[in-house]
């Protein structure tokens, strides 16, 4: 296993957020090869190989906006005035200014948590849910402890119901499914006294309506309200806030896009701060 391999594997596993770039074309001259690649982290810490100081700031930027989003991203790095790869719909093109006059295309793969669904109850429901869960590449959480979880289901049947619910709402759980007939389900949340804005975020009956009469079905119903609530609804992957991403600034020379980091080459002039990709632009701008 290579060392970015065996870092992505580390970094799933612990469930941080992160891009997983890739050369997938070089044009020469330039120091990156296909098959070549790195992981970018929130912070816009950079491990790998993928271009240099040009390409590199081009990727950390654009590798940013795909953790912002979610989505994959084709970025196409291109030297000023050189001859360009073919049309690529959908891919995002910079220019790079450096002087090696290479060009790259870099495939960013933005990899994020699996959510998790915490479930509650020992009951053939509770075990349908479960099963269509993992199948839908939730993870299962039933340790009671609902930090971190997308949603949580309560299908106790009768069972711990109030403090269950109770627990995933002060657990900042965004959607909670309580598995009850509606008239026993209101009678649950009148007993907990919840303000409004609490009872918007329990489902109760849990589910959509479709007919669903044994536990699998009730269990496909109960997930396709999840997975609404997710994709539609726009339901958070995690309560947690989400990490704050690195500054961006425009290099006032070449136009590129740079993250704003200790590292970062900078200048202050009459109290204005400048940044930029690399030495040779700040000092550019600092001779004119």
């Amino acid at each position: 296993m290579t060392t970015i391999a065996r870092r992505t594997h580390d970094l799933t596993v612990s469930r941080a957020p992160f891009v997983h770039a890739t050369v997938v074309r070089a044009q020469d001259p330039t120091s990156a090869r296909p098959g070549d690649d790195a992981v970018i982290l929130p912070d816009g810490t950079i491990e790998g190989f993928v271009g240099g100081m040009c390409a590199e700031s081009s990727v950390r930027a654009a590798a940013l906006d795909a953790l912002r989003d979610g989505k994959a991203l084709l970025l196409r790095v291109l030297p000023d005035g050189a001859p360009a790869f073919p049309d690529t719909p959908g891919a995002r093109v910079v220019v790079n200014p450096c002087h090696s006059g290479g060009a790259l295309e870099i495939f960013l793969r933005p990899v994020l948590p699996v959510p998790v669904l915490g479930l509650v109850g020992d009951t053939p429901i509770s075990a349908a849910v479960a099963t269509l869960a993992a199948f839908l590449d939730f993870e299962v959480a039933t340790s009671g402890d609902h930090s971190g979880a997308t949603a949580v289901v309560v299908a106790g049947l009768g069972k711990g119901e109030q403090d269950a619910v109770r627990a995933a709402l002060d657990a900042g759980v965004g959607h909670v499914a309580l598995v009850a007939s509606r008239t026993r389900g209101a009678a649950v949340l009148d007993e907990l006294a919840l303000s409004d804005a609490e009872r918007a975020r329990v489902r109760t009956p849990a589910g959509l309506e479709i007919g669903a009469r044994s536990p699998q079905e009730i269990a496909l119903s109960i997930m396709a309200e999840v997975v609404r609530a997710l994709r539609v609804d726009g339901l958070a992957s995690s309560p947690a806030p989400p990490a704050a991403l690195p500054q961006q600034a425009v290099d006032p020379v070449c136009g590129m896009t740079v993250l704003v980091g200790p590292d970062t080459p900078h200048v202050r002039i009459d109290g204005t701060d400048h940044w930029f990709c690399c030495p040779g632009c700040r000092d550019r701008h600092v001779a004119a």
